[in-house]
């Protein structure tokens, strides 16, 4: 009997403690992000936990070398959140997933790679150029103090805005506009993450990188092997280095208009 009232009392206890752990989630810029009903991890049912964690177990026994608070912002951010909900059932799959108009949800290993190699802190400032659905700075979000991020489709931005807004992200602010041209208002960065592909690294993006801060960018041709490049500005230059060969959606806007027959360029008013 004793054995039964002992075992018992330990599953009200893991139960309480599931519930309060649900509800609070520690974030890496020292801060505590609550989580109402219905939204966030609050709200996240046993399958998708049982994906998401399964899917940071499969990334961290990868060759990526990923580091902890990389995996760690991997498992906080619920990807099944940012993506179409007739693909929630696959969230969790190292793979791309359709967002429309032409746009992805990029592959959690590669959201994860790209958040390691931006090699940013906890009292860093970060633009990302492409917010997409959102997911991306969702898991900046985690480890860094503020994310500025740029969407050219007005209908992703607003639908991006809202969705990190109601899960409480906080510290990522949503604009719509070209994000060739970056965010100077608010420069410079300590790190620059772009998730489209351009042909070549915008000038606009290399004159907003903070002294010492990185860019990650994946450059190439639209259809083409792309390299995703870091840059880090060293003495007010930039030193390269390619990571790996990767595919991403091609950047529109001026660095479109410039890559088909000498179109226009940053000083261009069409």
């Amino acid at each position: 009997m004793e054995s039964r009232r002992a075992s018992y009392l330990l599953l009200v206890l893991a139960a309480i403690a599931a519930m309060t752990t649900c509800g609070v989630i520690l974030t890496m810029t020292g801060g505590i992000t609550m989580f109402g009903p219905g939204t966030g991890p609050a709200s996240d049912d046993a399958v998708h936990a049982a994906r998401r964690e399964r899917m940071v177990r499969a990334l961290a026994a990868s060759e990526r070398g990923l580091e902890p608070h990389v995996l760690d912002a991997m498992e906080r951010t619920p990807r099944h959140l940012f993506v179409p909900e007739h693909h929630r059932h696959v969230a969790y799959r190292d793979t791309p997933l359709p967002l429309g108009s032409g746009q992805t949800v990029s592959a959690p290993g590669v959201v994860a790679r790209m958040t390691q190699l931006l090699n940013v802190s906890v009292d860093d400032r970060v633009l990302e150029v492409g917010t997409g659905s959102g997911y991306q700075a969702a898991v900046l979000a985690q480890v860094v103090q503020h994310v500025y991020t740029i969407e050219i489709l007005p209908e992703l931005a607003e639908t991006a805005a809202a969705r990190l807004a109601e899960i409480g992200y906080s510290n990522v602010t949503v604009r719509s506009g070209d994000g060739y041209l970056g965010w100077p208002e608010v420069a410079p960065f300590d790190g620059i993450i772009v998730t489209c592909a351009p042909t070549d690294v915008p000038e606009p993006l290399c004159a907003q990188l903070a002294e010492g801060g990185r860019m990650v960018i994946p450059l190439g041709p639209q259809s083409a092997v792309q390299w995703l490049t870091v840059l880090e500005k060293r003495d007010g230059a930039l030193v390269e280095t390619r990571s790996v060969a990767v595919l991403f959606v091609p950047m529109t806007g001026i660095a479109g208009r410039s890559a088909k027959d000498g179109g226009p360029t940053v000083d261009d008013p069409a």
